[in-house]
């Protein structure tokens, strides 16, 4: 049977239903004006794939009331990983508009429901049946949003239909990765669940942990290239403007305060110009500071510069003095450690190579630290001395492929190989070896090897990648958490990174959590 196309009149009858939340405010205002008694219904969500449990939520949800409004969350927040949504939100906005129990449809200007709920003013909000145990709710933003209904006299109500996850449907018919790691993901779901996954990241909320490293600000100085310089082979470019990140230990800190409640940091920042107003600024207001001011030095700032059209780095400027500390100084570092190490549950050490660990630093980290999780980075600085041999023990280890490498003096060895080397020689019964777009490889004494794939589909840069795989890797690995667990969240944990400009944001909780729960619907 042939159908007739919609008509243009049809089509513009549900766009029209498409308002500003300013403008579907007053046109509530003036609903309520004309007509006392009719009721207002608020829907909201993603609804990112429309499918029957949507239209039978929304069907539901009218009624219950006389005008149905719908608002949907912006593609910029919705939190489900870097491959959603699926949808533009103009297109989710269109579908919801085409069905007739809807009556409004807007887009959100916020993360969550709360702001938006005050500004409707609905009488009823009407939520899924997944959603009327709040234990359940990873977010917790459901309680935060019943409290906005009654602030506004309204009242919370929740659909009892057939429900679907649009996460389940995307994977299986829109799947954004290859058939390989569709194939992975699956058999992954069924040795580990997501309330599994999850609650390994819940349970690192009690964990004290000490984070050491020398503070680095990031200055990506953006500019239009305009092409050779007339008289010399170089590059000319016009500046056009300036973002500072925290980068270093601090991006650690702020990595490790969203998924521990207790995060204490030592940085080594210089005694010459240490900005210290703008590290204490960028790092979490839960972390505790403590802060080594090297002598003769300033505090380390990587300047790059980038084409801004493409995001291209076109080359980098260190400000820095990467001598090792002083003998002072030294003794003053080994003697806080000494004092502060045994009241951590686990330590983090971001080894830049850039002076502030010392062998003496290294022997007091190595001997005093109940859980000490280390990476030590090759980067353009060190010039590849800064190996992982230096400490002689660590209970988790990560690299990336050429570290590991460069430890061994071996650039062409099976990486499994080269792991168990290293697992030996520094007694460590973790590590996890980053392979770039290849995944990473994890080894555990215990459990042996897993290879993780990659779960990146959008590089915006890979700067700070490993800092964030470390960060959130190192808290699980501390609670004996499986081995391949430990290396799907960290492929979950570096696909957020590269896909954030610098250290612009950092790996959140709940964001990971659903991002995890989207890959493994």
């Amino acid at each position: 049977m042939i159908k007739a196309a919609p008509t243009e009149k049809g089509a513009m009858q549900s766009i029209s239903k498409i308002k500003s939340l300013e403008d579907l405010a007053e046109e509530l205002d003036l609903l309520r004006s004309r007509d006392a008694g009719k009721t207002v219904v608020q829907c909201h969500g993603v609804f990112d794939l429309m499918h029957v449990g949507h239209i039978r939520h929304f069907e539901e949800a009218k009624g219950l009331g006389d005008v149905l409004v719908v608002t949907l969350t912006p593609d910029r927040y919705v939190n489900k990983g870097p491959h959603r949504p699926a949808f533009a939100e103009d297109l989710r906005a269109e579908t919801i508009a085409a069905l007739d129990c809807v009556d409004y449809v807007a887009i959100n200007q916020w993360p969550a429901a709360v702001e938006t709920v005050k500004l409707l003013k609905p009488d009823i909000y009407a939520k899924g049946p997944d959603y009327r145990d709040p234990d359940t709710d990873i977010t917790g933003k459901i309680a935060e949003e019943e409290d906005a209904v009654k602030s506004v006299g309204g009242k919370i109500a929740f659909t009892d239909d057939i429900t679907f996850s649009s996460s389940n449907l995307i994977n299986r018919y829109l799947p954004a990765y290859s058939k390989e790691v569709g194939e992975y993901l699956s058999g992954f779901s069924r040795r580990y669940s997501i309330e599994d996954v999850n609650g390994y990241l819940e349970d690192t909320r009690s964990l004290k942990v000490l984070v050491v490293g020398e503070a680095i600000i990031d200055e990506y100085q953006y500019c239009q290239t305009i092409g050779k310089a007339a008289k010399e082979p170089i590059l000319a470019a016009q500046y056009l403007s300036t973002e500072k990140y925290a980068g270093g230990i601090l991006a650690v800190a702020n990595h490790v305060a969203n998924f521990s409640d207790n995060v204490s940091m030592i940085a080594m920042l210089g005694a010459d110009g240490s900005q210290e107003e703008f590290v204490t600024d960028k790092v979490a207001d839960s972390v505790k500071n403590m802060f080594i001011l090297k002598d003769d030095s300033p505090t380390i700032v990587k300047r790059r510069f980038l084409d801004q059209y493409l995001s291209q780095k076109l080359f980098e400027v260190y400000e820095i003095n990467d001598d090792e500390l002083n003998d002072r100084q030294n003794r003053e570092l080994c003697d806080l450690l000494g004092r502060v190490l045994p009241d951590f549950d686990v330590v983090i050490v971001a080894d830049y190579g850039h002076g502030m660990m010392t062998s003496d630093v290294i022997d007091v980290l190595c001997d005093k630290s109940r859980f000490l999780a280390v990476n030590t980075q090759s980067n353009a600085g060190n010039r590849g001395f800064n190996t992982i041999s230096r400490y002689s023990s660590a209970d988790y280890v990560t690299l990336a492929q050429h570290e590991i490498a460069l430890e061994e003096r071996n650039r062409r060895g099976d990486v499994k190989d080269l792991t168990l080397s290293v697992s030996k020689k520094l007694n460590s019964d973790r590590v996890v070896v980053t392979l770039g777009k290849e995944g990473s490889l994890c080894y555990s004494k215990d459990e042996g090897f897993f290879e993780v794939p990659a779960f990146a589909n959008q590089v915006v840069d890979r700067v700070g990648a490993g800092d964030a795989v470390l960060s959130v890797t190192a808290l699980c690995a501390s609670q004996n958490v499986p081995m391949e667990v430990v290396g799907l969240i960290g492929n979950v944990v570096g696909a957020q990174a590269v896909a954030t400009m610098g250290h612009r944001s950092s790996v959140e909780r709940v964001p990971l959590m659903k991002h995890i729960e989207s890959l493994l619907k």
